[in-house]
Protein backbone atom coordinates (compact mmCIF):
# COMPACT_ATOMS: atom_id res chain seq x y z
CA UNK A 1 0.00 0.00 0.00
CA UNK A 2 1.52 3.31 -1.16
CA UNK A 3 0.88 5.93 1.53
CA UNK A 4 3.28 8.57 0.16
CA UNK A 5 0.41 10.86 -0.90
CA UNK A 6 -1.71 10.30 2.19
CA UNK A 7 -1.93 12.51 5.26
CA UNK A 8 -1.02 11.13 8.73
CA UNK A 9 -4.19 11.11 10.82
CA UNK A 10 -3.75 9.28 14.14
CA UNK A 11 -1.51 6.80 15.94
CA UNK A 12 -3.48 3.93 17.49
CA UNK A 13 -2.41 1.04 19.71
CA UNK A 14 -3.48 -2.56 19.28
CA UNK A 15 -5.14 -2.64 22.70
CA UNK A 16 -6.43 -6.22 22.58
CA UNK A 17 -3.39 -8.34 21.61
CA UNK A 18 0.09 -7.02 20.82
CA UNK A 19 0.08 -3.49 22.33
CA UNK A 20 1.93 -2.42 19.16
CA UNK A 21 1.28 1.03 17.71
CA UNK A 22 0.03 1.54 14.16
CA UNK A 23 -0.71 4.71 12.22
CA UNK A 24 -3.84 5.71 10.36
CA UNK A 25 -3.42 7.68 7.12
CA UNK A 26 -6.17 9.74 5.54
CA UNK A 27 -7.14 9.35 1.88
CA UNK A 28 -8.76 12.67 0.98
CA UNK A 29 -10.15 11.43 -2.33
CA UNK A 30 -12.08 8.56 -0.74
CA UNK A 31 -12.61 10.07 2.72
CA UNK A 32 -11.13 6.88 4.17
CA UNK A 33 -8.47 5.92 6.71
CA UNK A 34 -5.85 3.27 6.01
CA UNK A 35 -3.92 1.32 8.64
CA UNK A 36 -0.14 1.27 8.26
CA UNK A 37 1.73 -1.01 8.35
CA UNK A 38 -0.65 -3.81 7.44
CA UNK A 39 0.44 -7.26 8.70
CA UNK A 40 1.45 -9.89 6.19
CA UNK A 41 -0.78 -12.90 5.59
CA UNK A 42 1.61 -15.03 7.65
CA UNK A 43 1.61 -12.70 10.67
CA UNK A 44 -2.07 -11.75 10.63
CA UNK A 45 -3.48 -14.72 12.64
CA UNK A 46 -1.59 -13.75 15.80
CA UNK A 47 -3.47 -10.44 15.95
CA UNK A 48 -6.78 -12.30 16.21
CA UNK A 49 -5.72 -14.16 19.37
CA UNK A 50 -7.82 -12.05 21.72
CA UNK A 51 -10.24 -13.08 24.45
CA UNK A 52 -12.52 -10.18 23.53
CA UNK A 53 -12.69 -11.20 19.86
CA UNK A 54 -15.88 -13.15 20.57
CA UNK A 55 -17.55 -13.18 17.15
CA UNK A 56 -15.71 -16.49 16.61
CA UNK A 57 -17.18 -18.09 19.74
CA UNK A 58 -20.52 -18.95 21.32
CA UNK A 59 -19.30 -17.78 24.74
CA UNK A 60 -22.04 -17.09 27.28
CA UNK A 61 -20.24 -17.08 30.63
CA UNK A 62 -19.20 -13.53 31.50
CA UNK A 63 -21.62 -10.59 31.81
CA UNK A 64 -20.05 -9.06 28.70
CA UNK A 65 -20.54 -12.29 26.72
CA UNK A 66 -24.15 -12.57 27.90
CA UNK A 67 -24.83 -9.00 26.81
CA UNK A 68 -23.19 -9.69 23.46
CA UNK A 69 -25.29 -12.82 22.90
CA UNK A 70 -28.51 -10.97 23.86
CA UNK A 71 -27.82 -8.12 21.44
CA UNK A 72 -26.78 -10.63 18.79
CA UNK A 73 -30.15 -12.40 19.01
CA UNK A 74 -31.94 -9.12 18.30
CA UNK A 75 -29.49 -8.25 15.51
CA UNK A 76 -30.08 -11.63 13.84
CA UNK A 77 -33.82 -10.96 13.65
CA UNK A 78 -33.16 -7.54 12.13
CA UNK A 79 -30.72 -8.99 9.58
CA UNK A 80 -33.22 -11.64 8.54
CA UNK A 81 -35.91 -9.00 8.16
CA UNK A 82 -33.53 -6.94 6.03
CA UNK A 83 -32.61 -9.70 3.57
CA UNK A 84 -36.25 -10.72 3.23
CA UNK A 85 -37.08 -7.11 2.31
CA UNK A 86 -34.53 -7.18 -0.50
CA UNK A 87 -35.29 -10.46 -2.26
CA UNK A 88 -37.62 -13.46 -2.39
CA UNK A 89 -36.07 -16.58 -0.85
CA UNK A 90 -33.02 -17.60 -2.90
CA UNK A 91 -29.28 -18.13 -2.56
CA UNK A 92 -27.30 -16.19 0.01
CA UNK A 93 -23.53 -15.97 0.49
CA UNK A 94 -22.17 -14.75 3.82
CA UNK A 95 -18.48 -13.84 3.70
CA UNK A 96 -16.85 -14.00 7.13
CA UNK A 97 -19.64 -16.19 8.48
CA UNK A 98 -18.05 -16.67 11.92
CA UNK A 99 -19.84 -19.32 13.98
CA UNK A 100 -22.71 -19.38 11.47
CA UNK A 101 -25.53 -17.80 13.49
CA UNK A 102 -26.78 -15.59 10.66
CA UNK A 103 -26.70 -18.32 8.03
CA UNK A 104 -28.34 -20.79 10.41
CA UNK A 105 -31.26 -18.39 10.93
CA UNK A 106 -31.47 -17.72 7.19
CA UNK A 107 -31.51 -21.46 6.44
CA UNK A 108 -34.36 -22.00 8.92
CA UNK A 109 -36.27 -19.27 7.10
CA UNK A 110 -35.94 -21.02 3.72
CA UNK A 111 -32.79 -19.55 2.22
CA UNK A 112 -30.18 -21.65 0.42
CA UNK A 113 -26.97 -20.79 2.27
CA UNK A 114 -23.23 -20.78 1.61
CA UNK A 115 -20.55 -19.39 3.90
CA UNK A 116 -16.90 -18.43 3.73
CA UNK A 117 -14.87 -18.31 6.94
CA UNK A 118 -11.07 -18.41 7.42
CA UNK A 119 -11.18 -19.41 11.11
CA UNK A 120 -11.08 -23.20 11.46
CA UNK A 121 -12.45 -23.04 15.02
CA UNK A 122 -15.40 -20.83 14.03
CA UNK A 123 -16.13 -22.98 10.99
CA UNK A 124 -16.30 -26.13 13.13
CA UNK A 125 -18.92 -24.52 15.37
CA UNK A 126 -20.91 -23.33 12.36
CA UNK A 127 -20.89 -26.71 10.64
CA UNK A 128 -22.60 -28.22 13.70
CA UNK A 129 -25.43 -25.74 12.99
CA UNK A 130 -25.82 -27.06 9.44
CA UNK A 131 -23.88 -24.31 7.68
CA UNK A 132 -22.17 -25.29 4.40
CA UNK A 133 -18.87 -23.67 3.44
CA UNK A 134 -16.57 -23.21 0.49
CA UNK A 135 -12.87 -22.58 1.05
CA UNK A 136 -12.48 -19.97 -1.65
CA UNK A 137 -14.74 -17.63 -3.63
CA UNK A 138 -13.13 -18.92 -6.83
CA UNK A 139 -15.10 -22.16 -6.33
CA UNK A 140 -18.38 -20.32 -6.90
CA UNK A 141 -20.09 -19.65 -10.23
CA UNK A 142 -20.62 -16.21 -11.74
CA UNK A 143 -23.93 -14.41 -11.12
CA UNK A 144 -25.11 -17.08 -8.68
CA UNK A 145 -26.30 -15.22 -5.55
CA UNK A 146 -29.40 -13.20 -4.79
CA UNK A 147 -27.87 -11.75 -1.62
CA UNK A 148 -24.22 -11.37 -0.57
CA UNK A 149 -23.51 -10.21 2.96
CA UNK A 150 -20.39 -9.07 4.79
CA UNK A 151 -21.19 -8.21 8.41
CA UNK A 152 -18.19 -6.26 9.74
CA UNK A 153 -15.84 -8.10 7.39
CA UNK A 154 -14.87 -5.74 4.55
CA UNK A 155 -12.56 -3.79 6.88
CA UNK A 156 -10.57 -7.01 7.48
CA UNK A 157 -9.91 -7.82 3.80
CA UNK A 158 -6.36 -7.08 2.55
CA UNK A 159 -7.09 -6.80 -1.21
CA UNK A 160 -10.00 -4.38 -1.10
CA UNK A 161 -10.47 -3.67 -4.82
CA UNK A 162 -10.11 -7.37 -5.71
CA UNK A 163 -12.67 -8.30 -3.07
CA UNK A 164 -15.23 -5.86 -4.47
CA UNK A 165 -14.63 -7.21 -7.97
CA UNK A 166 -15.33 -10.75 -6.67
CA UNK A 167 -18.60 -9.59 -5.14
CA UNK A 168 -19.61 -8.11 -8.49
CA UNK A 169 -18.78 -11.38 -10.27
CA UNK A 170 -20.84 -13.52 -7.90
CA UNK A 171 -23.91 -11.28 -7.72
CA UNK A 172 -26.99 -11.96 -9.86
CA UNK A 173 -27.98 -9.02 -12.12
CA UNK A 174 -30.91 -8.20 -9.81
CA UNK A 175 -29.08 -9.21 -6.63
CA UNK A 176 -28.17 -7.21 -3.53
CA UNK A 177 -24.93 -6.71 -1.60
CA UNK A 178 -25.21 -5.85 2.09
CA UNK A 179 -22.10 -4.47 3.81
CA UNK A 180 -21.80 -3.51 7.49
CA UNK A 181 -18.73 -1.53 8.63
CA UNK A 182 -17.77 0.92 11.39
CA UNK A 183 -17.95 4.64 10.69
CA UNK A 184 -15.00 6.77 11.79
CA UNK A 185 -17.09 9.93 11.29
CA UNK A 186 -19.41 8.99 14.16
CA UNK A 187 -19.58 10.84 17.48
CA UNK A 188 -18.21 7.89 19.49
CA UNK A 189 -15.21 7.64 17.12
CA UNK A 190 -14.41 11.31 17.59
CA UNK A 191 -15.02 11.16 21.34
CA UNK A 192 -12.68 8.23 21.99
CA UNK A 193 -10.06 9.05 19.33
CA UNK A 194 -7.08 6.71 19.64
CA UNK A 195 -9.04 4.55 22.12
CA UNK A 196 -12.00 3.97 19.80
CA UNK A 197 -12.37 0.19 19.78
CA UNK A 198 -13.67 0.01 16.20
CA UNK A 199 -10.32 1.18 14.84
CA UNK A 200 -9.20 -2.32 15.96
CA UNK A 201 -5.75 -2.07 14.41
CA UNK A 202 -4.13 -3.89 12.75
CA UNK A 203 -6.91 -6.35 11.83
CA UNK A 204 -9.02 -3.47 10.48
CA UNK A 205 -7.07 -2.44 7.39
CA UNK A 206 -9.61 0.12 6.17
CA UNK A 207 -11.85 2.63 7.93
CA UNK A 208 -14.77 3.68 5.75
CA UNK A 209 -17.09 6.62 5.27
CA UNK A 210 -20.22 6.79 3.12
CA UNK A 211 -18.19 8.51 0.41
CA UNK A 212 -15.59 5.73 0.44
CA UNK A 213 -18.17 2.96 0.06
CA UNK A 214 -19.96 4.81 -2.72
CA UNK A 215 -16.78 5.49 -4.73
CA UNK A 216 -15.14 2.09 -4.21
CA UNK A 217 -18.20 0.14 -5.35
CA UNK A 218 -18.96 2.52 -8.21
CA UNK A 219 -15.77 1.30 -9.90
CA UNK A 220 -17.52 -2.06 -10.37
CA UNK A 221 -20.79 -0.36 -11.43
CA UNK A 222 -22.43 -1.14 -8.10
CA UNK A 223 -24.74 1.61 -6.86
CA UNK A 224 -25.27 2.56 -3.21
CA UNK A 225 -29.06 2.62 -2.81
CA UNK A 226 -29.55 2.84 0.96
CA UNK A 227 -27.67 3.44 4.23
CA UNK A 228 -29.01 2.13 7.54
CA UNK A 229 -27.76 2.69 11.10
CA UNK A 230 -26.54 -0.05 13.45
CA UNK A 231 -27.59 1.56 16.71
CA UNK A 232 -26.47 -1.22 19.05
CA UNK A 233 -22.87 -0.85 17.86
CA UNK A 234 -22.36 2.48 19.60
CA UNK A 235 -22.96 0.86 23.02
CA UNK A 236 -20.77 -2.20 22.37
CA UNK A 237 -17.93 -0.14 20.90
CA UNK A 238 -18.16 2.49 23.65
CA UNK A 239 -17.91 -0.21 26.32
CA UNK A 240 -14.72 -1.61 24.79
CA UNK A 241 -13.39 1.90 24.24
CA UNK A 242 -13.91 2.71 27.92
CA UNK A 243 -11.90 -0.38 28.83
CA UNK A 244 -9.06 0.65 26.50
CA UNK A 245 -9.09 4.22 27.83
CA UNK A 246 -9.53 3.64 31.58
CA UNK A 247 -8.84 -0.05 32.12
CA UNK A 248 -12.41 -0.58 33.36
CA UNK A 249 -15.72 -1.71 31.87
CA UNK A 250 -17.60 1.50 32.72
CA UNK A 251 -21.14 0.49 31.75
CA UNK A 252 -22.81 3.75 32.76
CA UNK A 253 -20.35 5.99 30.89
CA UNK A 254 -20.40 3.70 27.85
CA UNK A 255 -24.19 3.70 27.79
CA UNK A 256 -24.22 7.50 27.95
CA UNK A 257 -21.70 7.88 25.09
CA UNK A 258 -23.51 5.23 23.02
CA UNK A 259 -26.81 7.00 23.55
CA UNK A 260 -25.31 10.38 22.70
CA UNK A 261 -23.71 8.95 19.55
CA UNK A 262 -27.08 7.64 18.36
CA UNK A 263 -28.74 10.97 19.17
CA UNK A 264 -26.05 12.80 17.16
CA UNK A 265 -26.64 10.27 14.39
CA UNK A 266 -30.28 11.27 14.14
CA UNK A 267 -29.05 14.79 13.35
CA UNK A 268 -26.06 14.22 11.05
CA UNK A 269 -26.76 10.61 9.93
CA UNK A 270 -23.29 9.53 11.09
CA UNK A 271 -23.84 6.48 13.32
CA UNK A 272 -21.21 4.27 14.96
CA UNK A 273 -21.67 1.66 12.21
CA UNK A 274 -23.64 1.63 8.98
CA UNK A 275 -25.25 -1.00 6.80
CA UNK A 276 -24.79 -0.25 3.10
CA UNK A 277 -27.16 -1.74 0.53
CA UNK A 278 -25.77 -1.92 -3.00
CA UNK A 279 -27.16 -3.13 -6.32
CA UNK A 280 -26.02 -3.35 -9.92
CA UNK A 281 -26.42 -0.13 -11.88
Amino acid sequence: MDISNLKPFLKVKDHSVSQETFELFYDNNLDMLITHPQPSFELLPKYYESEIYISHTDGNKSLFEKMYQFVKSIALKNKLKLINSQSPKGRILDIGAGVGDFLSVAKSDGWEIIGVEPSYKAKQIAQKKGVAFVNNLSELENNSFDIITMWHVLEHVPDLEKQIAKLKRLLKPDGTIIIAVPNFNSFDAKHYGEFWAAFDVPIHFWHFSKTAIKKLFAVEKLKLVKVLPMKFDSFYVSLLSEKYKTGKMNFIKAFYIGLKSNWKGTQNLEYSSHIYILKNE
